[in-house]
């Protein structure tokens, strides 16, 4: 009869988790488990031979190389502006702070597409800037300089985001205690502050860096979207499908994946090393 109730209890005690749990489970399987492993099973049902000559083309790897080297050097920009912006939201008080830092979420917020739109009509030939860039001979909208504007724009908060706790953290007696030892300000930024920055600055970077991989909304729009000029990725696939060619944008969609799982992997590592630092 003990024993009974004792196992009773114990039911009674698991069942809250129980019940959110379940529901969990099956969410995750409704909209993540499902959809990506119908994408697996479709691109790998082609043939190897030509699952590959389509992964493969010419056209793919001109994207590929595009999408990449923009979405790399839009996460750059963003790991070092980003950490000046947030050292700045963070170390000084000043007029319009708190607006500026509200506005540092609109990317999030702001559909790309409407994204896309108010960057060419600023950075086009006729724009508010682009007319002066034109004047140079500089084309910035319907080129690749178009791209990555786009591409930095919304991936702009991660970096931002992803310091502002760290610095909120960080231990102010630390930095005095250097300057009582004789050290520069800039000698404490670059030997107390920056390093254990590095972590935190890599994860926001490789963030960025994976949003802007996936951007489509606004690169469609300020984009030419000319084969082996400017067009990337994700643009080839939905060109494929408006061709109704399902096997080529399967195909190509799941290499897009198996890259972003990798990208997952690199951002889960920067994570860890970043807690074993801070537990350091």
């Amino acid at each position: 009869m003990d024993l009974h109730r004792t196992v009773f209890n114990s039911n009674l005690r698991l069942s809250p988790l129980a019940l959110p749990g379940g529901f969990m489970v099956v969410y995750l399987i409704l909209m993540l488990c499902l959809p990506l492993s119908a994408l697996f099973l479709r691109g790998f049902s082609l043939p190897p031979e030509r699952f590959w000559q389509i992964a493969t083309s010419e056209l793919a790897l001109a994207t590929y190389a595009i999408n990449f080297s923009l979405a790399f050097l839009a996460a750059l920009t963003n790991g070092v502006m980003g950490t000046l912006v947030a050292w700045v939201l963070v170390r000084y008080q000043f007029p319009g702070k708190k607006l500026i830092d509200a506005s540092i979420d609109i990317p999030f917020a702001l559909p790309t597409a409407v994204a896309g739109v108010v960057l060419t009509t600023i950075y086009s030939d006729n724009g508010w800037l682009g007319r002066f860039f034109s004047a140079l001979g500089i084309q910035i909208a319907f080129a690749r300089p178009g791209v990555y504007l786009a591409m930095t724009f919304v991936s702009l908060p991660f970096v931002i985001r992803t310091l502002q706790p760290v610095l909120n953290d960080m231990e102010k007696e630390v930095e005095e205690a250097a300057w009582c030892l004789g050290s520069s300000p800039t000698t404490t930024f670059w030997r107390v502050i920056f390093p254990p920055l590095i972590p935190h600055i890599l994860t926001g970077v490789a963030m960025a860096f994976s949003r802007a991989v996936g951007e489509f909304g606004s690169v469609v729009i300020i984009a030419s979207n000319l084969p082996f000029e400017d067009m990337v990725t994700s643009v080839l696939v939905f060109q494929k499908l408006e061709q109704y060619d399902i096997q080529g944008a399967t195909a190509i969609g799941v290499v897009m994946l198996c890259l972003s799982l990798v990208l997952l992997f690199i951002i889960n590592l920067l994570q860890k090393w970043s807690t074993h630092n801070e537990q350091q």
